[in-house]
C-alpha cells in the first residue's frame, strides 16, 4: 500500500472514531441534558399529552384538564375557582411555564416523574400515569379570607399552631390561572403583567413589608427571654415621649392620652406604645433583638412551604436610633404575612414553632404515597413561660385594647395590631396589619393568622390594623375553629 493511500485510510479511521466518540458522548452523557432542555418541544408535548394530575383541597380537586383542538398539545390545564386558589396552586401554562405547586410538582402532575414509572418504563422513559398533590388547605378558611379581603390589596395566612399545616393562603387582587393556561393567551398574560397591583405576585409569601407594631411581639419576646423585664406586668423604664438616642427626634405614640410612660409590656401591647418598644430595642441591643427575630424565622434564606417564601429581614449594622425604630417594626425590618403568622403560631404553641407547610402528601395515580410531609416538626423559639405571658397580653389587646374587632364568642383570642409607615416620610397609605391566634375553649382547636391590607381605598385617617385587618383575621379564625 503506497504512502498516500495509507495516510488517507488513517485519516478516515480517525474521522469514524471521532463520529463514534461524539455519538457515544451525546447518547451516554448529554442525553438527559438535551431531553430536559427548555427549548425541547418534546417536553412540552409530553407534559400535556394526557390529562394532568390534580392539586387536591379537602379531598376535592381544584384543578382539571381540558382537551384541546388543533394543537400538538393535547390537553390544557383548567382551574376550579381559580381566583380563590391561585395563591396556592400557581399556574401551569403551555406558553409561560408553571409556578408554585404547579411548578414544583410538574413532573408528578404530568406523569414524567421517575417514581411513577414501572420498571420497564424506567428503562424506556415511557410516561406514567400522573400523580396528585394533596394540600393542607381548609376550603372554609380559604373562602373566608378571600371574601373578607374582597377588593382590598393584601394577603392573609392561617396556620395550625400544633402541626404547622397552612389552612389558608390568599393574595388579593387575584387572577384566574385558566386564563393563561393555553398557547394563545398572550393578551391576558400581558394584561396581568401590566396590572398596577401585580395580581400574579403571591403577597402572602413573596411581598415582605414593614410589619409595624406587630413586630413588637418579637421585641417583647426578646425582653422577657433576656431578662430585661421579669414579666409582662412589670413596669418598664420608658419615658414618654421618647427621644431617639443621640438625636433630637421625638418618637410619639398614636394616642397622646394612652398610659405609655413606664408602661408594663401588657399595657404597652394593649395601647401599642411606641416609646416602650423602641426603648426596649435599644436597651437589648440589635444583636439580641436579631437573635430573637431569627428564632422566629427572620433572615432565613430558605423557607420552603414547599413554595419558597421571600426572606423576612431584621437588619444589621445599625446605630442606636435605627435600632430603636426597628423596635416598632420600622426602619429596614420587613416581614411576609407567613412570617407574622409564624410568630403568633409559636406563641400559641407554647413557644414551639411547627414548620409551616401546605402539602401533606404527594401520591401516584392510585393514591400510594410518593412523599409525605410530617406534622409537628417543631423547634423551640421561646420558653413556655414567655409564650404564656405573651398570650395573656395578646388576649388583653383583643379584649381591652386595639384589637377588639377580632373577638370570637366562646374562644380565647389574642392578637396584635400594626399600622406600618409606607413611603418616604410616610407619604403613602400605611399598611394595616393584624397577627393573632384563637383557641376554642370547648374543642381545643387552635389557629394562628396574619393579615396585611396594603390598600383598601379607605381614607388615610381610617387605616388601622383593627379597622381593616382584624375583621379579616376574625372571619378566618372563626372558620378554622368551626372545622
Amino acid at each position: 500500500m503506497n504512502r498516500t493511500i495509507r495516510r488517507a485510510s488513517v485519516f478516515c479511521l480517525l474521522l469514524v472514531l471521532a463520529l463514534l466518540g461524539r455519538a457515544t458522548w451525546v447518547q451516554a452523557y448529554q442525553a438527559r441534558a438535551l431531553a430536559d432542555d427548555d427549548h425541547n418541544r418534546r417536553n412540552t408535548i409530553a407534559q400535556y399529552a394526557q390529562p394532568l394530575g390534580d392539586i387536591i383541597v379537602a379531598g376535592s380537586p381544584v384543578t382539571g384538564s381540558k382537551r384541546t383542538v388543533g394543537s400538538d398539545l393535547a390537553y390544557r390545564r383548567t382551574y376550579t375557582q381559580g381566583e380563590l386558589y391561585a395563591a396556592v396552586t400557581g399556574y401551569s401554562s403551555q406558553a409561560y411555564g408553571a409556578t408554585q405547586l404547579e411548578g414544583i410538582y410538574s413532573h408528578v402532575l404530568d406523569g414524567t416523574d421517575d417514581r411513577l414509572r414501572n420498571p420497564l418504563g424506567a428503562v424506556t422513559r415511557e410516561q406514567g400515569a400522573p400523580g396528585n398533590v394533596l394540600t393542607t388547605i381548609d376550603p372554609d378558611v380559604q373562602k373566608a379570607a378571600y371574601e373578607a379581603l374582597g377588593d382590598d390589596k393584601g394577603a392573609a395566612v392561617a396556620i395550625d399552631p400544633k402541626t404547622g399545616r397552612i389552612l389558608g393562603m390568599v393574595s388579593t387582587p387575584s387572577y384566574d390561572p385558566s386564563s393563561i393556561s393555553g398557547t394563545t393567551d398572550g393578551e391576558a398574560w400581558q394584561k396581568l403583567l401590566d396590572h398596577e397591583d401585580k395580581p400574579m405576585v403571591n403577597r402572602a409569601l413573596r411581598q415582605p413589608l414593614a410589619p409595624g407594631s406587630t413586630f413588637k411581639l418579637v421585641v417583647a419576646s426578646a425582653a422577657l427571654e433576656n431578662g430585661l423585664y421579669g414579666s409582662v406586668d412589670e413596669h418598664t423604664d420608658s419615658p414618654n415621649p421618647y427621644t431617639l438616642p443621640g438625636t433630637s427626634t421625638v418618637l410619639r405614640n398614636e394616642s397622646a392620652s394612652a398610659p405609655c410612660e413606664n408602661a408594663t409590656l401588657r399595657t404597652a401591647l394593649q395601647y401599642s406604645c411606641n416609646n416602650v418598644f423602641a426603648k426596649a430595642a435599644v436597651d437589648l441591643g440589635q444583636d439580641k433583638v436579631r437573635a430573637m427575630a431569627e428564632k422566629f424565622g427572620f433572615n432565613a434564606d430558605k423557607l420552603d412551604v414547599p413554595v419558597r417564601a421571600s426572606k423576612s429581614v431584621y437588619p444589621s449594622g445599625m446605630d442606636r436610633p435605627q435600632t430603636a425604630l426597628t423596635g416598632i417594626g420600622q426602619f429596614e425590618v420587613t416581614a411576609t404575612p407567613l412570617q407574622m403568622a409564624m410568630v403568633s403560631a409559636a406563641l400559641a404553641n407554647g413557644g414551639e414553632l411547627a414548620a409551616p407547610h401546605m402539602v401533606s402528601e404527594v401520591t401516584d395515580a392510585k393514591g400510594a404515597a410518593l412523599q409525605e410531609f410530617a406534622d409537628g416538626d417543631t423547634r423551640r423559639v421561646v420558653s413556655p413561660s414567655t409564650a404564656e405571658e405573651l398570650r395573656s397580653a395578646m388576649v388583653t389587646v383583643v379584649e381591652q385594647g386595639t384589637g377588639t374587632n377580632a373577638r370570637i364568642a366562646g374562644a380565647e383570642v389574642g392578637g396584635k395590631t400594626g399600622t406600618a409607615q409606607n413611603g418616604v416620610g410616610n407619604s403613602r397609605t400605611p399598611y394595616a396589619w393584624f397577627t393573632s391566634y384563637a383557641k376554642d375553649r370547648a374543642s381545643g382547636k387552635e389557629v394562628a393568622v396574619a393579615v396585611v391590607v396594603e390598600d383598601s381605598g379607605a381614607a388615610r385617617s381610617e387605616v388601622s390594623g383593627n379597622g381593616l385587618a382584624a375583621p379579616v383575621a376574625q372571619k378566618m379564625m372563626k372558620a378554622a375553629l368551626a372545622r
